[in-house]
């Protein structure tokens, strides 16, 4: 499938589902990485709108771009009233925009589905001298107590492609080569949703490499993830834990 379709399915699952982000790592953004409330940022593989909600709360000006209609209409429900705020319709590879317009870019939850040669390239075009790249993601835990280790479990045994699309299969050190020869600094930031049994189905169907209704994995899938809720769930929710990582330099 497309990248840029996978999530045409689910768009009303990753909107009730997925978190947000810490509030201490938008504090981390403006604080210290140096974005500022007048500039215009580019949310770049914007999806339904989740990051670019917080820096219109920051008070910046957002563009965000992105390639999936159902997801850019979902965000555009939420967000168009804001007058900081417009979307577009473009991809990381090609966004759209004029050269050398935006302050800043970000890309939350989105980098690993690009073409990072081109898009490289795209963000060059488009900062203004001295801009940021900002890559952010909400990386699930995988270790460290057993609702977390079984829920892997679960992805491996009954995902359709989880191994591939992973975005921990891009490298530290291949994030550093985007970068190169600027520095990238890394930060961490620890966040975490505590779900019901709907809701944790929501947050699994929200993925897409989970099988959806008509595969064959998906029944099995989900009667074994209600055994997984209920070895784990403490006063009727589990705990889904994040590290939020944030890697951003100069372009």
């Amino acid at each position: 499938m497309d990248s840029k379709e996978r999530f045409s399915s689910r768009v009303d699952a990753y909107v009730k589902y997925r978190p947000s982000y810490p509030t201490e790592a938008l504090a981390y953004l403006y604080d210290v990485v140096g974005l500022r409330p007048e500039d215009i940022i580019a949310d770049i593989g914007a999806g339904t709108g989740k990051f670019s909600k917080l820096l219109l709360g920051k008070g910046s000006r957002v563009t965000a771009v992105e390639p999936n209609q159902p997801m850019r209409e979902a965000a555009e429900r939420e967000l168009g009233g804001n007058p900081n705020y417009r979307a577009i319709s473009g991809a990381a590879e090609a966004t759209g925009l004029p050269d050398h317009s935006v302050d800043h870019i970000v890309c939350a939850q989105a980098f690993h589905w690009f073409d990072r040669t081109v898009a490289r390239a795209e963000f060059h075009r488009i900062l203004k001298p001295g801009g940021k790249v900002v890559l952010i993601w909400n990386a699930r835990k995988l270790h460290g107590t057993p609702f977390l280790e079984e829920y892997e479990q679960l992805l491996r045994q009954y995902g359709t492609d989880y191994e591939k699309l992973r975005h921990k299969n891009i490298s530290e050190e291949a994030l550093a080569a985007f970068f190169s020869p600027n520095k990238m600094t890394v930060a961490t930031f620890t966040m975490r949703q505590l779900l019901n049994k709907e809701e944790l189905g929501g947050r699994l169907l929200s993925s897409s490499y989970a099988p959806e209704k008509g595969h064959p994995n998906h029944e099995p899938m989900m009667a074994e993830l209600a055994r997984v809720f209920e070895r784990n769930q403490q006063n009727g929710v589990v705990s889904f834990d994040y590290e939020t990582e944030i890697y951003w330099g100069e372009m």
